[in-house]
């Protein structure tokens, strides 16, 4: 049986910062954890395709310049040198948006990279929704695609307190990964006691009434909508799933026999992602539960902020809500 924390409550941590919403946020933590880690690694390198500042890596390339290559906008340049570096023995984390990594790098990701057990971490910023900048874009159907990779370790953390120990972790992951970068300044929902694990889906909140499973930002969320519907009556728990693949079957199925109704929820379209992961193993399990998703339908997006495109394609707070209270 697959191994669960619960996790409650948070208190502030270093290079944390209030804005004047009192959302605690912190800026570029993938490019700092990874300009800490390398003073510690020397084997790691940082590449780029032209997406320095907005992909986070400029605090690796300040703190270790001779150890930063920018290949500039060639997508499937950035991989093929990723993968030469890691067969002489560097650990190369390489960025750029996921949509550019996925749509246009995708043959060499797979032979270049996890055919060859190359050690080789993607960190794909701007997946699904959180791009504005309309369908050219948007990875809304990344995961689905990086899943039939074989031999690949798929990550899409919470906030920046995962996002961190992530860049930490996938050092020691052996071969490719493949993680769905936060960038900017990165919300912080997860308590300082969070610990990621590879393949371990994570309790933040027990619940009674309905199970939200979900992946990505989409679990704070949940956990937003879970503190609002309780005022209503309705006590709902998250499971975090942030390892998409390898998937914690054993994990998903136990939250799930706990309640009589379920949410699945991910910033990706509804088919390919977490939410066929979930429907696959309750199937196979021969669990038959009323089930809401919560995702993006199969459709090119247009332009506008994060938060018109998530209210106006129902993958917001308030639809949530409507999902834990109402059941649809």
């Amino acid at each position: 049986m697959a191994e669960t924390q619960t996790v409650s409550g948070r208190t502030r941590g270093m290079g944390e910062i209030v804005d004047v919403a009192g959302k605690v946020t912190e800026l570029a933590p993938f490019g700092n954890t990874l300009a800490d880690l390398a003073r510690e690694r020397p084997e790691i390198v940082g590449l780029t395709a032209d997406m320095g500042r907005y992909s986070d890596i400029l605090p690796f390339r300040d703190a270790h310049p001779m150890r930063f290559f920018n290949v500039g906008m060639a997508e499937q340049n950035l991989i093929m040198m990723a993968a030469g570096l890691a067969k002489t023995g560097k650990i190369a984390y390489c960025t750029t948006y996921s949509v550019f990594i996925t749509r246009r790098a995708y043959d060499f990701v797979a032979i270049a990279c996890a055919h060859s057990m190359a050690n080789v971490k993607i960190f794909a910023g701007m997946p699904g929704l959180v791009n504005g900048y309309g369908a050219t874009h948007q990875a809304t159907e990344d995961l689905n695609m990086m899943r039939g990779i074989a031999d690949l370790t798929i990550i899409d953390p919470c906030d920046a307190t995962e996002l961190k120990q992530v860049v930490r972790a996938v050092a020691d992951i052996p071969g490719t990964v493949y993680v769905r970068n936060l960038r900017g300044k990165v919300p912080v929902e997860l308590d300082a006691d969070y610990r990621f694990e590879l393949g371990k889906a994570k309790v933040l909140r027990p619940g009674r009434d309905v199970g939200i499973i979900s992946t990505g930002y989409m679990s704070a969320r949940g956990l937003d909508a879970a503190k609002a519907a309780q005022a209503q009556g309705v006590d709902a728990g998250v499971l975090h799933v942030s390892t998409i693949k390898p998937f914690d079957k054993a994990g998903v199925l136990d939250f799930a026999r706990r309640f009589d109704r379920l949410i699945v929820a991910e910033n990706h379209k509804t088919s390919g992602g977490l939410t066929s992961l979930v429907v696959e193993a309750l199937y196979e399990a021969g669990m038959v539960k009323p089930l809401v998703k919560i995702g993006l339908e199969d459709s090119f997006f247009e332009c506008g902020s994060q938060e018109y495109l998530e209210a106006k394609y129902g993958v917001d707070t308030p639809r949530f809500i409507r999902a834990i209270v109402d059941g649809k």
